[in-house]
This record gives structure tokens, C-alpha cells and sequence, in this order.
């Protein structure tokens, strides 16, 4: 199971494993402070391909194939957290306002095999 959650909101013992997906430390949040397994810096999406989306220079179609096309340049790391979440509850913890972001995305393609 893969459950996409922010960063803000509480942990809990059905999170399963916690993977920060944000390329940079959520902003308020000090590292202490936030349960997580791992931090997964190469499974966000490149700093252009955000700044794209958020400039509005891109539409949300377009980010999410090019976010797969960048996925899919790791396939180690999508391999290893398919794996965990065939394992256990993964979540992936990001910091956006919006629930449609970069992590459910990444939610749908490490749930496509």
C-alpha cells in the first residue's frame, strides 16, 4: 500500500515507512522534529521541471509525463521503494498545499508495475 501524506500533518504507526520526497527540507520543519525513514532527494522531480510547473510554464499534463520521464532515469531507487511498499505501508511525505503534486504521481507510477 502507498499513501501520499504531508509533512505537517501527524505521524502514525499506519504510516508504515516514511520517505521524505521533496527535494528541499520542508520549510517550519526542523529535522528533529519530523518522524521519517529516509530522505529520497533523487525521486523528486528536477529543480527545472518544478520551477516549470510552478511558474504555470508548464500545464499539470505535461509535468506529470515529464516527472515519469525522470522516474523512470532511476530505477534503483523506484525499484527499492516498490519494493518496501510490497513489504509494508510506504508513504511519501511532501510539503505542498496541493493534493495534486509531485508525490502522487510518484505514488501512481511506483504502484504501476
Amino acid at each position: 500500500m502507498i499513501r501520499c501524506k504531508r509533512v505537517y500533518e501527524p505521524a502514525s504507526s499506519a504510516d508504515g515507512y516514511r520517505v521524505l520526497v521533496d527535494r528541499l527540507w520542508p520549510r517550519g520543519v526542523a529535522k528533529r522534529d519530523l518522524p521519517y525513514d529516509e530522505w529520497c532527494k533523487t525521486l523528486a522531480p528536477s529543480t527545472e521541471l518544478r520551477k516549470a510547473l510552478h511558474s504555470d510554464a508548464i500545464d499539470v499534463a505535461a509535468f506529470r509525463k515529464a516527472y515519469r520521464d525522470e522516474l523512470q532515469a532511476q530505477p534503483e531507487d523506484v525499484a527499492r521503494l516498490r519494493g518496501i511498499a510490497h513489504r509494508q505501508t510506504l508513504t511519501l511525505l511532501y510539503a505542498a498545499k496541493s493534493e495534486h503534486n509531485h508525490a502522487t504521481v510518484l505514488a501512481d507510477f511506483l504502484a504501476a508495475e
